[in-house]
């Protein structure tokens, strides 16, 4: 296993929590936000960033109950593992799709 795929197996690990999930995903687009903003306005880009550390550092403070994967990998892999993460679950919009579908089975079923 790589190093890369070793990082990957532990954030995936280390991110159960939905709604902590859901911050996570809304950090990595505020960190492409932060990137396309620097063109713009540097303070939007500071406060993109500034919000990226906010919502996830609060979300395994108040949801998780656990570290920071980038505690254990402090060099740096965590931010393209969560980015290759977040564009690999489509930035939650699996998460509710298969939701959804599986609600509507359970209707589909119910009224069978």
């Amino acid at each position: 296993m790589s190093y890369f795929q070793e990082a990957k197996a532990y954030f995936i690990a280390s991110h159960q929590n939905p709604i902590n999930i859901f911050l996570h995903h809304l950090t990595v687009l505020l960190a492409i936000s932060a990137v396309v903003l620097l063109f713009y306005d540097w303070r939007w880009t500071l406060v993109c960033l500034l919000l990226t550390q906010v919502f996830a550092i609060g979300g395994h403070a108040l949801f998780e109950k656990n570290k920071p994967a980038f505690v254990k990998y402090r060099s740096g892999i965590m931010i393209p593992v969560s980015i290759s993460w977040s564009f690999e679950n489509l930035f939650g919009l699996r998460q509710l799709w298969s939701y959804f579908q599986s609600k509507n089975r359970k209707n589909l079923e119910k009224n069978a």
